[in-house]
């Protein structure tokens, strides 16, 4: 659920759209209208209002706000990002495919599924546009709902200290000399409401003169116990391209995420319930109920989505391999971790 910056470098080739806009503000609402290829964006005191050559769709506001900051915080994601049953994005690293129903299976056999590949660049600037103009003052998208306001109504203001937060993206490991630094009071991160009987101790680590810079430790459910947002996996160590994104998880994981490789979880702490779906249909394939000490793997041909409603603490082991996609669409690498 987070990757390696490199696999967002890749090349764009000459048909990726780079033609997106700001268009006007509605005098009703004070929102900016926005457009990217043949999709136009617009929203009301309620809802996101989308239409394509062919087609609309409606999202509640809150509901396409916290997939829309998800998408933006984490560069377009692994594989698919699904913000409903309906619209999302597809990241090819580099580029990115924004469709209408590519993965809703009556879509598809109506023939009323639409999709448009875009310049990475491109889309992100003005997917975070939208999400600026968007975004009302007290409103957090990033946030659980009991610890932010409400995305209801006029335009009123903005919230850009929220929605511009830099996902950690640790080199080697939080806490080494140079790396992301371990959350504390004084940086910031006072420990959430949820996790107030979570120890703060940290490992005390004597290396020998010489290695201090290569040998360190921090308290992992400390660090968590410190995120001040919910469900945005970050990287807090780096062996290879093997990533631990631990994240902490209340309500609802605002997308349901299609996967492009296999994708391990370790519920470290309290429950998540997972819906797992078939990726390119939809249809239920498993629910999965996950306590502490869980573990399981999302293969690479589902989609899934989360619901805790105690705050919890997930790790999330990731391949960044970037050649994995590709060798699965060729199949010479399995969809699953092992086959019994």
């Amino acid at each position: 659920m987070a990757m390696l910056e490199a696999l967002q470098a890749a090349p764009v080739s000459s048909n990726a759209r780079t033609d997106v806009s700001a268009l006007s503000v509605s005098n009703q609402t004070g929102y900016r209208a926005f457009k990217a290829g043949g999709f136009e964006f617009r929203r009301d005191e309620y809802f996101a209002r989308l239409s394509w050559p062919g087609g609309t769709h409606i999202m509640p506001i809150d509901v396409f706000l916290r997939a829309m900051m998800r998408d933006v915080a984490w560069g377009f994601f692994y594989g698919a990002v699904n913000f409903d049953s309906v619209f999302g994005t597809i990241n090819h690293y580099g580029e990115v495919t924004m469709f209408a129903g590519r993965f809703n299976g009556a879509y598809v056999a109506a023939s009323r599924n639409y999709e448009e590949r875009f310049s990475s660049a491109a889309l992100m600037g003005v997917f975070k546009e939208i999400l600026s103009d968007w975004t009302n003052s007290g409103y957090d998208p990033f946030a659980a709902p009991m610890e932010t306001g409400t995305p209801w109504g006029t335009k009123n203001g903005g919230n850009d200290d929220a929605i511009t937060r830099q996902r950690v993206t640790a080199k080697r490991m939080v806490g080494l000399p140079g790396d992301t630094p371990v959350r504390t009071d004084e940086t910031g991160f006072p420990v959430n409401r949820q996790f107030a009987d979570v120890e703060q101790d940290q490992p005390l680590v004597e290396c020998e003169p010489g290695f201090e810079h290569e040998v360190s430790g921090f308290n992992l459910f400390g660090y968590l116990s410190r995120s001040d947002v919910t469900w945005n996996p970050s990287v807090c160590s780096v062996v290879g391209e093997s990533l631990f994104c631990p994240t902490s998880e209340e309500f609802i994981l605002p997308v349901e995420h299609g996967n492009d490789r296999c994708e391990w979880f370790l519920q470290l702490s309290d429950e998540i319930t997972w819906d797992v779906k078939d990726k390119e249909t939809g249809k239920p394939r498993a629910r999965v109920l996950m306590r502490a000490g869980d573990i399981c793997c999302m293969p690479a041909d589902i989609r899934h989505q989360g619901y805790s409603t105690k705050r919890s603490m997930l790790l999330v082991w990731e391949n960044g391999a970037s050649k994995i996609p590709q060798m699965i669409a060729e199949g010479t690498a399995p969809v699953v971790p092992v086959e019994f």
